[in-house]
């Protein structure tokens, strides 16, 4: 039976495995297809795109971005669109600075705390920095046991040392996604802050949701499933891989079939 994870994250990002190893592993327990949609960059198909032609896997392109919308958080997935396409990574550039900056404003709390990391250590751990690096330096020095004791204390969301930091604008980055010809997909909507208005949400121009996500409830997928077919949407699903900095969150553990995999990606690498 035809499997295909549509959204997983490797080193480039917040992951903790390459992207060779991701592909190694996701043939080891039987996927055909595969997106790898790390965080504000492409990096991770250069090395990724011989090693899934190696393997007989199914590679469509796609990246995430956090966004903004009625003042929230929301994340939408990018898919299918040709890699030399300059305005996805125009996009990813954007936001690349704009962690780079949050991430100074973190560093400064958290030394405000009596926490010491420099931004030179940050340097190098990934194309993408964010907070799982913070907390991964901050266990390797001494400071918290674990990923979710940093987060816990510090770097949550409305922690001492959280900062939200510039989003993107919704609007604008689905209109930059759409000339680069590719499909902009809701990520994880049941994850969407209650405050949202999911009505004028949906006035935007989704291509699709994502209805299949990790582990969540069947009455979960059913609702999203509901939703997008009333409105003529595509839908997709994937684990919301991370490695081992989200263990309980399997490669694999949600994936669509080939029907629903083809019938997003056109430009398969």
């Amino acid at each position: 039976m035809f499997r295909a994870d549509l959204h997983c994250h490797t080193k480039c990002s917040d992951g903790t495995r390459s992207p060779e190893e991701l592909l190694y592993q996701a043939k080891s327990i039987g996927l055909q297809g595969l997106s790898i949609t790390d965080h504000d960059t492409t990096a991770a198909y250069a090395a990724a795109i011989p090693i899934a032609k190696e393997l007989g896997i199914f590679l469509g392109t796609g990246v995430e971005f956090s966004c903004t919308f009625e003042g929230q958080s929301v994340h939408i997935l990018a898919y299918d669109f040709v890699l030399s396409n300059p305005n996805i990574e125009i996009l990813c550039k954007k936001q690349r600075l704009n962690r780079a900056q949050r991430n100074q404003v973190i560093l400064e709390k958290l030394q405000s705390k009596g926490i010491f990391i420099e931004q030179e250590e940050l340097d190098g751990l990934s194309v993408v920095l964010g907070r799982p690096h913070i907390a991964q330096l901050m266990i390797k020095k001494g400071y918290v046991n674990s990923i979710q004791e940093a987060f816990t204390l510090y770097l949550g969301d409305n922690k001492p040392c959280f900062y939200q930091g510039e989003l993107l604008q919704i609007e604008e980055t689905m209109d930059v996604i759409h000339q680069a010809s590719a499909k902009v997909f809701l990520a994880h909507p049941h994850l969407m802050s209650r405050s949202i208005s999911v009505k004028n949400l949906f006035k935007l121009p989704f291509d699709g949701i994502e209805c299949y996500y990790a582990k969540i409830s069947s009455a979960q997928e059913k609702r999203w499933i509901k939703l997008a077919k009333s409105k003529g949407l595509l839908i997709s699903g994937g684990s919301d891989y991370h490695g081992s900095i989200k263990s309980y969150l399997p490669l694999g553990c949600s994936w669509v079939n080939s029907d629903t995999f083809f019938s997003i990606f056109q430009n398969l690498l």
